[in-house]
């Protein structure tokens, strides 16, 4: 177990250098007539692939530090935090190698890797290989999914509030799916978000699927975590 927490350490690491990496890169950009630098770094913010590897970086970290620290199994809320980061990953790099992987250059072609490719499976090869994580009741899937839900309004309502630091176009949307004005409409990108919405909430049942089928744990109706995921 703890080989494998210190793996989970060396990713993290390498995660969170690849965002700064792109971060720097970022900071680089002489914003249009009409925006600014702030828009700049709430932009990089709002892209779906640096949230979720975000949401990686700290649940590999939360589990390789409790797994070292503790001798007692990881709490309810970790194990959530660890499905949520392996269903984000996954679509992260479903949807960047299937859809979007060669339309733009990449300025740090390794860190790009680590973001969409490397990071992504290795969350999934973690879900099968590590050490078995904490059973959670279905319901899990439903929390898992709130945080893309709530990402997609965002970035729609967003989108055409701002100016593009890029082109000085009116607006600004994170990938070109989502864009109405590449689109030719929003019903072409509702279909999207639909489509993109049933996938999370596929993955998300097959990570808590997984875990259920891998946890040692048996039934109970005692677990102490009071957040209204307990194994059973």
């Amino acid at each position: 177990m703890k080989t494998w927490s210190i793996l989970r350490l060396t990713m993290a690491v390498l995660i969170l250098a690849a965002m700064v990496a792109e971060f720097r890169g970022a900071m680089g950009t002489t914003p249009a007539e009409g925006s600014s630098m702030a828009t700049v770094v709430v932009n990089y913010f709002s892209y779906f692939t640096i949230e979720s590897n975000l949401f990686a970086a700290a649940a590999l970290i939360a589990a390789g530090v409790w797994a070292l620290t503790r001798n007692t199994q990881e709490p309810t809320w970790l194990a959530v935090l660890m499905a949520a980061a392996t269903t984000f990953m996954a679509i992260t790099g479903l949807v960047y190698n299937l859809l979007l992987r060669g339309l733009v250059p990449a300025a740090f072609p390794w860190a790009n890797e680590i973001l969409h490719l490397i990071g992504p499976l290795f969350l999934v090869v973690d879900l099968f290989v590590a050490p078995p994580r904490r059973r959670l009741l279905w319901r899990a899937v439903g929390v898992i999914i709130a945080f893309p839900v709530v990402w997609a309004a965002y970035t729609l309502i967003r989108g055409d509030l701002v100016v593009s630091p890029l082109t000085g176009d009116p607006w600004w949307y994170p990938y070109p799916f989502l864009n109405h004005h590449l689109q030719g409409g929003y019903p072409v990108v509702i279909a999207y978000v639909i489509g993109i919405a049933a996938a999370f909430t596929l993955v998300a049942w097959g990570v808590v699927a997984v875990g259920r089928r891998r946890s040692p744990e048996t039934a109970s109706a005692d677990d102490e975590d009071g957040a209204g995921l307990r194994p059973v």
